[in-house]
């Protein structure tokens, strides 16, 4: 048995997120992938050069973890090695979506404050966290992907700078796509409330309140597991 018959459901539910993906316009043309960890060596990628919204169940490739094609009858997408480096430095990793969203990706051009690093939403908070900006790195390259190094254990969701945005989760690709969908609309409110006036911050002592939240969805910690990463921590510390 292959995997696209043994993964038939997981593989549904990666092309709807394919789909998603285009019909929201958070990727164009060629842009954007997307991977899934299915077992602890076997990876679920899209193919390079397709638009997302044409993907077929047979443009699909499974690759391992050191790149190697498994199954598949197209050449992985060319972030590969971004990835790989995401599987290998954080194993709580399951799932992996790189888009270009339009109101998130403003933060990764502007020369102004990134206000994803702060806490604005309650829901933006719990479930994706602080967004850093990732310095530039040529695209398709292993220094791009090097360039996350310094942040991946203590965030979820990266700004690529002149680029897009990267959201993992140690959930399925569909709960990466809910991740995006949240920090999409948090960046459309944001960028709105830029163009009235003043941003309100959520106060120091509502957001180590957040953390009962966290506990009663059964929500997994922002960053890696290892790391110890708190909500105070992440939006009040010097690193902050």
């Amino acid at each position: 048995m292959g995997n696209l018959e043994k993964y038939r459901k997981e593989v549904d539910d990666f092309l709807w997120v394919c789909r998603m993906l285009s019909e929201r316009m958070y990727v164009t043309s060629h842009g954007g992938n997307l991977c899934w960890r299915l077992e602890d060596n076997l990876l679920l990628i899209t193919p390079t050069r397709m638009y997302k919204a044409d993907i077929r169940p047979e443009d699909l490739v499974f690759i391992d973890l050191e790149g190697n094609i498994v199954e598949g009858k197209k050449k992985p997408t060319g972030e590969a090695p971004m990835y790989l480096n995401f599987f290998g430095d954080r194993p709580d990793v399951n799932s992996v979506i790189h888009c270009h969203p339009p109101y998130t990706n403003a933060f990764a051009i502007t020369k102004g404050k990134n206000w994803l690093m702060r806490p604005i939403f309650p829901e933006t908070v719990v479930e994706v966290g602080p967004v850093p900006v990732v310095p530039y790195g040529e695209p398709l390259t292993q220094c791009l992907a090097d360039n996350f190094k310094p942040f991946m254990q203590r965030y979820n969701a990266f700004l690529m700078e002149s680029h897009g945005l990267v959201i993992i989760s140690p959930g399925d690709i569909i709960r990466a796509f809910q991740l995006t969908d949240i920090l999409e609309t948090s960046s459309i409110s944001i960028l709105q409330a830029l163009a009235i006036g003043d941003i309100k911050e959520i106060s120091k002592e509502d957001v180590a309140a957040l953390e009962n939240t966290m506990r009663t969805r059964h929500l997994p910690v922002i960053g890696s597991p290892d790391a110890g990463n708190t909500l105070m921590d992440l939006y009040f510390s010097e690193n902050a």
